[in-house]
């Protein structure tokens, strides 16, 4: 299995970051203490057992939840404080776990609708539905990107889960992210599905960062540049996956669950 890898002569620059980052819940510390620098122009997996805080970690991020203590910097400007809506108007754009697309637009709708926001076609509601064909060409060309070229005119209903889940990474591109943040993108895929999403991710992190928790460790040690393992709230181990998986720590945490 081929390990991804980043040429240490050129490091691309920290485009998110997080400092002493910490959650707390009453008396539950759900994370602590998190350090965490995402590369622009790679692949960044978050992994863990489960309750480790990697979805918690997200919501930080991503400002739906507020940190009890640290600071998170996007493109080098604080973000802390901000709400989430303009955090994801500054690039910062995440999907999550359960799948969120409109079933009973087309896929081609499905796209428009996401393009709508960076045309500035969301606020113009007086316009004739006319005025979204000229979202047409970048709709086809972000679905012809994610091979669903095919099902360009069905439903979204009538996709499997695995190409639901293409679809949504469709829609959280047309609004031109520079850090995206899946989660866990591979869940409940099969094999083709997650080859396919897998030859995405990779794509699209040649032009921006990528952060994802992911259960898959084939799939991390596949596409991901850095890993950083969770457990209980606070960073056990990070580096690239090859180093990862032979900590001890790391084995200790996944033992009964996969190996690594």
């Amino acid at each position: 299995m081929a390990v991804a890898s980043i040429s240490t002569n050129e490091q691309p620059r920290v485009v998110l970051s997080a400092r002493g980052l910490s959650k707390s819940f009453g008396a539950f510390a759900a994370v602590k203490n998190v350090d965490l620098d995402v590369h622009d122009a790679s692949v960044h997996a978050l992994i863990g057992p489960n309750g480790a805080g990697k979805t918690t970690v997200f919501n930080l991020l991503t400002k739906f939840l507020q940190p009890t203590a640290g600071s998170i910097t996007l493109m080098g400007a604080d973000i802390t404080k901000l709400p989430p809506d303009k955090v994801a108007r500054m690039g910062l754009v995440r999907s999550f776990q359960i799948s969120a697309v409109f079933p009973h637009l087309t896929v081609r709708d499905n796209v428009r609708v996401a393009l709508q926001r960076p045309s500035g076609l969301s606020t113009q509601f007086w316009l004739p539905l006319s005025s979204l064909d000229r979202l047409d060409a970048r709709a086809d060309e972000l679905i012809e990107t994610v091979g669903l070229k095919r099902e360009r005119n069905a439903l979204a209903a009538d996709l499997s889960y695995g190409r639901k889940r293409v679809l949504e990474i469709a829609t959280t591109l047309a609004l031109d992210p520079k850090v995206l943040l899946l989660d866990e993108p591979m869940a409940g895929m099969g094999q083709e599905d997650i080859g396919t999403v897998s030859a995405i991710i990779r794509e699209v992190a040649k032009t921006r960062a990528v952060l994802m928790v992911e259960h898959n460790l084939s799939v991390v040690a596949d596409i991901c540049h850095h890993v950083t393992v969770l457990q209980r709230g606070e960073i056990l181990a990070e580096g690239d996956y090859a180093t990862v998986s032979q900590d001890p720590r790391v084995r200790t945490a996944y033992m009964g669950t996969e190996e690594a």
